[in-house]
């Protein structure tokens, strides 16, 4: 493994060891060898948002208003921990046991400090779901690309589509 690949991973396995909610993946364990690392992880049987938009067309109002709603809840969590994803879309988005969200895949995800204003510059994540200012490699806030990418989220649940998409 590249030392780059070495330090996305640790901070992801550093992050999702941080975090504890309803709505975010959790993590279990992790078990480590010479070559592999095995991440031991909340199992999500629904599939992804992705398909079951995909599947149904397009959602409800009220049944993408409670998707929606877990999602912001998820991502406040983690940004009140100093975290950004920086790649949310519904294919980063499973639906539990329950049709509950649980927001997967920190690998791109980066810890940063909003009190102070701190401004992140790496773009990253799926071009139909990030900020223009992340497209522009342009600094970002790192709450601000996180909203963005959310609210693009539930355009694509109640239109079907993507709103850019051309």
């Amino acid at each position: 493994m590249e030392e780059a690949d070495k330090v996305r991973v640790n901070r992801e396995i550093k992050i999702l060891k941080s975090i504890k909610h309803h709505n975010l993946i959790q993590l279990y364990s992790v078990i480590e060898n010479p070559t592999t690392i095995f991440l031991m992880m909340e199992f999500a049987n629904g599939g992804e948002l992705f398909e079951y938009i995909v599947n149904k067309k397009r959602l409800s109002e009220p049944e993408a208003c409670k998707f929606f709603q877990q999602i912001l809840s998820g991502v406040e969590y983690l940004h009140k921990l100093g975290i950004v994803h920086r790649d949310l879309k519904p294919e980063n988005l499973l639906l539990d046991h329950k049709k509950d969200i649980k927001l997967v895949d920190f690998g791109l995800s980066n810890i940063y400090s909003n009190a102070k204003g701190e401004l992140l510059s790496t773009p990253c994540g799926s071009p139909c779901y990030a900020a223009p200012e992340m497209l522009l490699s342009k600094n970002y806030s790192g709450l601000m690309v996180d909203i963005w990418s959310s609210g693009i989220i539930l355009f694509a649940m109640i239109c079907g589509f993507l709103p850019f998409d051309v």
